[in-house]
């Protein structure tokens, strides 16, 4: 099978809305980049099914948001504590057709490996890196037999490469593996029209910075100044809606030029 909008040429609309008549799932996407994520893709005429973790009005703001916008062809939510991959990969099902899926979510622990848990290994090894590979893997067939199909992860600052942590290992091991995940995604749907690419942000204005560490992140970001969700999102919607997806496999630092 391919994608029934395969050979129709462009529609009026395709230039401004590229993404339109497509479907976007995104993990994460109530708040911080993911929310902006939600934003860049409703802009582009994707119809958008918001995942929330934990907040009920978080959603609710972020499906109002998307609505009022005129442009997606639908925004749907979905509000789901996740422990292990297997609470949302059984819930695929019921989502009806994913042609987008975007990976914005994943818990951070900041601790010296000594100090680290085995619990806390475990939840980020699941839920970092074992939640987007195993949502890649079951929705890369369909996508493949329809001939079109598009995969976004987030990976955390400065794991575009191995390095060493001081505070933050476990997580930056996990996110670090995204990497492998990307490019073999890439290269296994090249063929049919799937194209994956991997988003290492830098130092990023979130509603969940405290003052206190906004403040210290300033101080590191170039020129001072934090970048925006918005700033991240556009940037990465942007290349994932361009066709061909030329941008499939890529790891892309978005950091504006962070030294560590």
């Amino acid at each position: 099978m391919t994608d029934p909008q395969a050979g129709l040429g462009p529609s009026p609309s395709a230039g401004r809305f590229p993404l339109e008549g497509r479907r976007a799932l995104v993990v994460g996407g109530s708040g911080g980049i993911g929310r902006a994520v939600c934003r860049a893709l409703a802009a582009r005429g994707a119809a958008v099914v918001v995942h929330g973790g934990s907040s009920r009005a978080r959603l609710d703001e972020t499906l109002a948001e998307l609505r009022g916008l005129g442009t997606a062809a639908a925004a749907e939510g979905l509000l789901l504590p996740l422990r292990r991959p297997s609470d949302l990969l059984g819930r695929l099902e019921g989502l009806g057709r994913i042609d987008i899926l975007v990976c914005a979510f994943g818990p951070f622990v900041r601790k010296r490996l000594v100090d680290t848990s085995a619990a806390e290994w475990e939840t980020l090894a699941l839920l970092d890196l074992a939640l987007p590979g195993a949502l890649c893997s079951a929705l890369l067939p369909a996508m493949a037999s329809r001939g079109w199909g598009r995969m976004l992860l987030f990976g955390g600052t400065r794991t575009d490469a191995i390095r060493s942590y001081a505070s933050n290992a476990a997580y930056a091991a996990a996110k670090t593996g995204l990497a492998v995940l990307a490019k073999s995604l890439a290269a296994e749907g090249a063929g049919s029209g799937v194209g994956c690419l991997l988003v290492c942000p830098g130092l990023v204005e979130t509603e969940y910075l405290g003052e206190a560490e906004r403040s210290k992140l300033q101080e590191k970001a170039p020129r001072g100044r934090l970048l925006t969700p918005e700033e991240i999102a556009e940037t990465a919607v942007g290349l994932l809606a361009a066709e061909p997806c030329v941008a499939s496999g890529a790891v892309l630092n978005l950091d504006g030029g962070l030294a560590l």
